[in-house]
């Protein structure tokens, strides 16, 4: 009989074998646990980013999209002289009609006064009898003084006689002013232009009633002078601190579509209507060639001068309910923040706004309906926008 050797040692390799087998198993259980663990935690954290509605966001652009403000404006001539009569009477005749242009002095229309020349001559003839009363007494007068050495007549008389020329040489004092009012009343019978300039009105004709004074009707003629014209532009009042005095603005006419003239600020009202919250500011335009006419429509384009670039934001960010104008923010939490806003002007897709946010505030674009304060959202395109705003303020 032989013995059997090999049996112990093959049992001994079984055995290892076995906890080498059952080592594997474990480490397989163990990693497929861990695995599938890692697996449940993405699974829950997308599913939890998942939950958080995603939004656009936006950093305020601070560059001046148009530094310009468009406005409607009126011209008017820079000198404008409604001409009234000064005497009453009926128009004689008239040289000049509208359009036509005029010098400074010369004789535009003639009245014919006849009360005024009656109260003249009467005048006159007062002032002559009230002459010779004066020069009567004088000499009345000289000759009690020669009677004064042999006592004919007394120092009372002498008294009264100085008395009396006195009050007749104020009277022809007084007559010779009314004589000289009724003569210069009597120039006035003849209209002339105050300044060179154009005629732009004529409201009388030959033969009519013409009144004293400029409260009884229109004016005769209206003399402008359209060498050179006023502009006058209506400012909102938040732009008023931005048009200072001495800018230039750019007219556009209707009637002249293809063409622009310089214009510049001279002077502002400093003072804000109340009906319609603006500020009346007065232009010059040069007009050498009378091509523009006074009463024109015209628009401007005023340059604003401004210390700080305003913010602007896409237009589809604002909000406008119960609570007013409103854009939503995204905080560094990744919240949602509300903001009031105000707008300065609305320039089609872009808004500049004058108050309410600030250059790091991140906007949300399209907020979705339904969004409200301290909600959690997933803010996309921020970096983008961060590398843009860089980019524009390396090229400013």
């Amino acid at each position: 009989m032989f013995a059997d050797h090999s049996s112990p040692v093959s049992r001994r390799k079984l055995g290892i074998f076995g906890v080498v087998a059952g080592i594997a198993a474990l480490l397989v259980v163990v990693t497929g646990i861990r695995a599938r663990e890692a697996s449940s935690a993405k699974l829950r954290e997308w599913t939890d980013n998942q939950a958080d509605p995603t939004v656009a966001v936006v950093l305020p652009d601070a560059k001046a999209l148009n530094p310009t403000i468009d406005l409607p404006a009126r011209l008017e001539a820079y000198y404008r002289a409604p001409i009234f009569a000064r005497v009453s009477g009926y128009l004689k005749g008239w040289r000049v009609d509208i359009g036509a242009r005029v010098k400074a002095g010369q004789v535009i229309a003639e009245i014919e006064a006849p009360d005024l020349d009656q109260q003249l001559l009467q005048a006159r003839a007062d002032l002559a009898s009230q002459q010779a009363s004066a020069r009567l007494s004088e000499a009345t007068l000289n000759r009690r003084k020669t009677l004064i050495a042999s006592n004919f007549v007394s120092m009372q008389e002498i008294d009264e006689r100085t008395a009396d020329l006195s009050n007749k040489k104020a009277a022809v004092n007084s007559g010779q002013a009314n004589v000289e009012r009724l003569e210069a009343l009597a120039g006035y019978k003849k209209i002339t232009a105050p300044f060179n300039g154009v005629v732009t009105a004529r409201d009388t004709d030959v033969g009519a009633l013409i009144n004293a004074g400029g409260g009884s009707g229109p004016p005769m003629f209206v003399i402008s002078d359209i060498s050179k014209l006023r502009v006058y532009v209506n400012v909102p009042q938040n732009y008023v601190p931005a048009v200072k005095i001495g800018a230039k603005a750019v007219i556009s006419m209707l009637e002249y579509p293809n063409r622009t003239f310089a214009a510049t600020v001279e002077a502002s009202s400093q003072s804000v209507d109340v009906g319609s919250g603006t500020t009346r500011m007065q232009l010059a335009l040069e007009n050498p060639k009378g091509e523009l006419m006074p009463g024109g429509y015209a628009n401007v384009r005023l340059s604003l001068q401004r210390d700080v670039a305003p913010l602007h934001i896409p237009a589809s960010a604002l909000i406008f309910d119960q609570k007013g104008l409103r854009v939503a923010t995204v905080g560094l939490d990744d919240t949602v923040l509300f903001k009031t806003v105000t707008i300065a002007r609305d320039l089609g897709r872009d808004i500049e706004l004058e108050s309410g946010i600030s250059l790091d505030d991140r906007i949300i674009t399209a907020p979705p309906d339904g969004i409200a304060d301290g909600d959690r959202v997933r803010a996309i395109g921020i970096e983008k926008d961060r590398a843009a705003a860089k980019t524009s303020a390396k090229m400013r």
